[in-house]
C-alpha cells in the first residue's frame, strides 16, 4: 500500500500577507514559503517591512489580510503565546536577558510548561522538582552545544555580545521550537564571532533539524550559510531564490548598490 504523507515540506508559509498602519502598507501581499530544515535570510533595506513581516507572523501583530500557516496549520491573527505553543518562536535584534541572573537561569525562565506553575501542580513537589532537574540536564546540554558550558553561572550582565545573541538561540530552543527567527543575530558582533554565530545556528540545523529565518543586514557573512534568501524592498516581496541566484539579480543589485 502507497502512504501518501500529508505533511507539507514548508514549515512556514505567507499567502499574501499584508499588514498596513494607517493608510501605509508596511508589507504588502507578501507570499513566502520556508522550507523544514532551512537556514533562511530575509533582507532589504532598512524600512521596507522586514520586522513588520516577522512579527505579523508570530503574532504580535494582526495582518490586514491574507494568512499566516505554519506546519500546515493557519495561525493567522493568533495570539503571541499560541503561536509560541506551537513551536514557532522569534528572537530580537536586542536581546533582552533577564540582568543579575545567571546565563543558566535565564535559559531555565524559557522552558514551558513548569507543572510547579500551576494551580495544584505547585503542591504536587515530586512532579515539579522531576520538572526542574530534567529542564536544568537540558539547558545544559543547550549551553555546551552553544560552548556556553563554562559560563553557565556568570552574570549575564558580564557576558560580551556575541554570547548574548547565543542565549537568545538558547532560550528559544528550551523552548522545544520547531522554527526559530532571529532578528539580527550578528548585529553589533566581530566578524569572528559573527562566524561562530552561525557555525552555531547550522551545527543546531543539522542536529536538533530545526529551521531558521533570520533577518540579516551582514550579507558578506550571512549569506554562504543560507539555503534559501527572499529578498523585500518597500513593502513588498522582489525575489527569492538560492543566495548565489539573489546575488546575481539586477533588481537586488539595484537596491543594494544603485547598479
Amino acid at each position: 500500500m502507497i502512504v501518501i504523507s500529508t505533511v507539507p515540506k514548508e514549515i512556514l508559509e505567507t499567502d499574501s500577507l499584508t499588514k498596513k498602519f494607517g493608510g501605509t502598507a508596511a508589507v504588502e501581499s507578501v507570499s513566502i514559503a520556508v522550507e523544514q530544515d532551512w537556514i533562511a535570510l530575509l533582507i532589504g533595506p532598512n524600512g521596507c517591512g522586514k520586522t513588520t513581516l516577522i512579527n505579523t507572523i508570530s503574532g504580535y501583530y494582526n495582518p490586514n489580510s491574507g494568512r499566516v500557516l505554519y506546519r500546515g496549520e493557519d495561525i493567522t491573527g493568533l495570539p503571541l503565546n499560541c503561536v509560541y505553543d506551537k513551536g514557532l518562536v522569534r528572537t530580537f535584534q536586542i536581546p533582552q536577558p533577564f540582568v543579575q541572573q545567571s546565563v543558566l537561569d535565564n535559559l531555565l525562565v524559557a522552558a514551558r510548561s513548569n507543572p510547579g506553575e500551576s494551580v495544584v501542580g505547585h503542591l504536587l513537589k515530586s512532579r515539579w522538582l522531576k520538572f526542574d532537574d530534567e529542564q536544568t540536564e537540558k539547558a545544559f546540554g543547550i549551553l555546551k552545544m552553544l560552548q556556553l558550558e563554562n559560563d553557565w553561572d556568570k552574570d549575564v550582565s558580564f557576558v560580551d555580545a556575541g554570547g548574548l545573541k547565543l542565549i537568545e538561540i538558547g532560550r528559544a530552543l528550551m523552548s522545544d521550537s520547531k522554527m526559530i527567527i532571529l532578528d539580527e543575530p550578528i548585529a553589533g558582533v566581530n566578524p569572528r564571532l559573527a562566524h561562530k554565530i552561525f557555525s552555531q545556528i547550522v551545527n543546531i540545523r543539522n542536529t536538533l533539524k530545526i529551521t531558521f529565518l533570520i533577518i540579516e543586514h551582514r550579507l558578506d557573512i550571512a549569506l554562504p550559510y543560507a539555503n534559501h534568501v527572499f529578498v523585500m524592498n518597500q513593502g513588498k516581496l522582489v525575489t527569492s531564490g538560492t543566495p548565489s541566484q539573489v546575488a546575481a539579480n539586477e533588481d537586488v543589485r539595484r537596491i543594494y548598490i544603485g547598479a
